[in-house]
């Protein structure tokens, strides 16, 4: 039998070189022009969330959006003096098809650039 799937994320600052500790994400589920709140987290000092985003029967094939405040962590490292941040909320769309997968969703961030991929 397959391992069931889960949805995890993590966040590392490539600005300081160290987890983005303190990071607020957003989880939504998209059905067309609708999104739902899923659920709202915050970064543990590893930069991770201490349990999986979904996971069991919540874990389903669908459009789904994190929304990575990266605006507010800056702020609270006073690395930036800019108003507005450069970057605020840094939203991130992907589709989950396996159910049975793992999709780890990793943001890099800096003050002023971002990537992500699929992880393992």
């Amino acid at each position: 039998m397959a391992d069931p799937g889960k949805l995890t994320t993590h966040v590392l600052d490539n600005a300081t070189g160290r987890p983005a500790a303190g990071m607020g994400i957003k989880l939504f589920k998209l059905d067309g022009e609708v999104r739902e709140l899923l659920k709202s987290v915050t970064t543990n000092s590893d930069g991770r969330c201490d349990e999986p985003l979904l996971q069991g029967e919540a874990f389903a094939t669908a459009i789904y959006e994190l929304e990575f405040d990266v605006g507010e962590y800056y702020k609270g490292l006073i690395v930036s003096s800019n108003n507005p941040e450069f970057l605020g909320i840094v939203p991130v769309r992907f589709g989950i098809g396996d159910k049975n997968s793992h999709y780890h969703v990793p943001l890099l961030v800096s003050p002023f650039a971002y990537s992500t991929y699929r992880g393992s």
